[in-house]
């Protein structure tokens, strides 16, 4: 790919993100939960376990959030929460990204027998049950972070390892990778030079769609007791409130906030990720633009007299 063609395509990149209105609201949640995270320390300087003598008390000036049932802040343990909870997704996020797009790139450009081998490998994976394989692994491994962080990448990159073949094997066949073959480029430059670059759109909505599942599966099997209780974290709040009975005593700041955040990310991410999609897929972009002329008003000629 040329740098006047990935110009273009940043460009394109950087205009839809910048004029599509729900990938702006969804950057905008992305970005304010981020630095919530981040300033984590400001907000909450005593820590997530900052404990009072009330148990489960409502929301006041000193307790923004109330207390939970153990008399800790819930307002200290969201924004600590969420560095824990965020950083749990993009780290899997990546990590099931970086194993898909290698083991689906060596699939397509080593045919053969490794080609054979690798797809059996993945179809066995994604034959598999998902949520119950997720769930017996974290059970029967040390319960933690880690130890979810670690199921989840190993049970999510199937499926985006074969989308990223499927994806390959098509670019392989244009004349610009047999052009880098005849001049005599070796293979590896040929895949991260010729190939990779023309399948960023895929990628990058894989990683997307893997933060959303990391986020929300993490948070499940912390809901089910399998993460550490310990930690201070976004599904260890719901554990918590659930093992407090919250939702009978009426508790329900112990759960909102982290309930809504999980749902807030999720939703944000999903806005910016279809804003992408759009800028890369021309059919998703004449659509658009042909709703808009269908839903605009039609003009009323007045008969001139």
């Amino acid at each position: 790919m040329s740098s006047d063609a990935k110009g273009r395509t940043s460009g394109r990149i950087r205009a839809a993100l910048r004029f599509d209105k729900r990938a702006t609201a969804g950057a905008f949640v992305l970005l304010l939960l981020a630095v919530m995270a981040l300033a984590a320390p400001l907000l909450a300087p005593d820590g997530p376990s900052a404990s009072d003598v009330q148990l489960l008390a409502e929301p006041s000036y000193a307790h923004p959030l109330g207390t939970d049932g153990q008399g800790q802040d819930v307002f200290a343990q969201f924004v600590w929460g969420a560095r824990s909870s965020l950083l749990m997704a993009v780290v899997v996020g990546t990590g099931t990204t970086v194993l898909a797009v290698a083991v689906g790139l060596l699939a397509a450009y080593w045919r053969g027998l490794g080609d054979d081998a690798i797809s059996l490998v993945v179809n066995i994976v994604l034959t598999i049950p998902g949520l119950p394989l997720i769930i017996v692994l974290a059970a029967f491994l040390p319960p933690g972070t880690g130890t979810i962080m670690l199921v989840l990448t190993v049970t999510g990159w199937a499926y985006g390892a074969r989308v990223i073949r499927s994806q390959a094997l098509t670019l392989r066949e244009r004349d610009f990778v047999a052009a880098s073959t005849v001049v005599g480029e070796r293979p590896l430059r040929t895949v991260f030079v010729e190939i990779l670059p023309n399948m960023w759109s895929v990628i990058v909505a894989f990683f997307v769609g893997q933060v959303v599942f990391a986020l929300t599966a993490g948070s499940a099997l912390e809901f089910l007791g399998l993460g550490d209780a310990g930690t201070a974290s976004w599904g260890t709040m719901l554990y918590w409130a659930q093992n407090d009975s919250a939702l009978l005593q009426g508790a329900w700041w112990t759960f909102t906030a982290p309930g809504l955040a999980i749902a807030a990310t999720a939703g944000g991410l999903t806005l910016v990720n279809f804003a992408i999609d759009r800028a890369a897929n021309p059919r998703l972009r004449s659509r658009s633009r042909i709703r808009r002329v269908a839903g605009a008003p039609t003009p009323v000629v007045r008969d001139a007299r």
